[in-house]
């Protein structure tokens, strides 16, 4: 199977360029121009779009696009598909240049970059149920108070653990802190495990593993357009973060492409990842893994939430075709469209009504990702946010390392964010 799951979240969270103004404009301001659903008129779609997409989802799209054309037989959609390591690189170029297509798949966590350079088009008031998508989901659309965009699949993390080293240990499923704690010194003393879990020490992305534990014991990363880095809830975050490394439970040296591989030998017996690790377990560690591994959700302390990934569909306000581009936004948004997309790729549906029936709702593995998507967060939409990744990714590394104590930490990570500001 293909396996660009693996690379797509990092790939989004690494690549950063400027993007310079392109002339519109300056989107996200919330100001209440989002134009009315009524905009897009009824009846069947017409005339010819162009729209991009990246990966397994953009090889697919192709057989969605073609669905689309059997209900509007007048209307035309030409797909281009491309790696994800051209893409940040390709959609910044096409905006500079205000060549950009009617519409592309765009990651999460660039919303905020690409929006206020004004490109994309405001979601059309009343044309979407905002309600029918996840919550974490929907939220990654949403810049400066206004949508840009629509949920197209999404991804979230859980704890991947060996259950038959766990039944050996005598431990259970962790549903709190102190039980991920015990549950990891179990699979490490009794389970015979080398490490009990591996959790990202630092390094580019090693905030989407991080953050969910600051989630959980109530902190965040911004509040009322202010960052929130330096709070005693972070800190207690990152305190409960470095221990499992202090402990001994979590190697500070183990690269990540080891962890599956120590995961199926056993001297893994633990570690925070998304849906794309099922199918590379499974085809990895084949038969003599069946039945020895699991999913749980992530521990509650104050909350019990985890990361939200995946990506959006935007369409740009350059666009020559904009009825007929919302229009197959539209349709890419029905459950059986989504139901389609999880069958050709595997990509988790954002529409919620999808996992009411077939192979989602029937999966306990699947199930157990569409329950924990129920409470997820997303990095904020911010055009610095890149920047801003890195230096959290540096004061968790600082912590972990033991360069830095959390309080420190903390307080650089708000001055260092605070100087970067938010691009607004």
């Amino acid at each position: 199977m293909k396996k660009h799951w693996r690379y797509a979240t990092a790939l989004v969270a690494a690549l950063a360029l400027t993007v310079t103004g392109c002339g519109r404009d300056e989107g996200g301001s919330g100001s209440g121009d989002q134009p009315a659903g009524k905009e897009i008129a009824a009846g069947k779609a017409k005339g010819e779009i162009t729209v991009w997409a990246m990966g397994a989802e953009g090889e697919k799209l192709s057989a969605l696009a073609a669905d689309f054309t059997k209900e509007n037989p007048e209307a035309k959609v030409n797909v281009t598909s491309f790696p994800f390591d051209a893409a940040h690189d390709k959609i910044a170029t096409a905006i500079a240049g205000r060549q950009t297509p009617d519409v592309s798949m765009m990651g999460t966590t660039w919303m905020g970059e690409f929006a206020k350079t004004g490109a994309f088009d405001p979601t059309p008031t009343g044309l979407f149920d905002q309600s029918k998508f996840f919550e974490g989901a929907w939220n990654t659309t949403v810049v400066g108070g206004t949508s840009y965009g629509v949920p197209w699949y999404v991804e979230t993390r859980l704890i991947f653990h060996r259950s038959d080293l766990a039944a050996k240990a005598g431990v259970q499923k962790p549903t709190s802190w102190q039980g991920l704690t015990d549950f990891a010194k179990g699979m490490k003393d009794k389970g015979g495990a080398k490490w009990g879990i591996y959790l990202q020490p630092g390094g580019t992305g090693s905030w989407q593993t991080f953050m969910p534990f600051a989630w959980q014991a109530g902190a965040d990363i911004m509040r009322d357009g202010k960052f929130t880095l330096d709070t005693p809830e972070m800190q207690k975050a990152l305190e409960y973060y470095a221990s499992f490394f202090k402990q001994g439970l979590a190697p500070t040296q183990l690269a990540p492409e080891s962890v599956g591989p120590g995961f199926i030998k056993g001297e893994v017996g633990a570690f925070v990842s998304g849906p794309w690790h099922m199918g590379i377990l499974r085809e990895d560690g084949g038969a003599a893994l069946e039945g020895k591994w699991d999913v749980a959700q992530m521990p509650r302390e104050k909350a019990a939430t985890s990361f939200i990934g995946g990506s959006d569909l935007v369409v740009y306000k350059d666009s020559k075709n904009r009825d007929t581009a919302w229009k197959f936004v539209q349709f890419l948004s029905t459950p059986a469209a989504q139901q389609k997309l999880y069958d050709l790729v595997g990509s988790l549906p954002a529409v919620q009504e999808s996992w009411q029936s077939g192979k989602l709702a029937d999966d306990p593995l699947l199930k157990a990702f569409g329950e924990q998507l129920k409470d997820a967060k997303s990095a904020p939409a911010i055009a610095t946010w890149e920047q801003v990744a890195d230096v959290i990714d540096d004061g968790i590394e600082r912590v972990v390392r033991g360069v830095a104590d959390p309080a420190t930490a903390t307080k650089e990570m708000q001055a260092k964010a605070s100087s970067i500001g938010t691009g607004s």
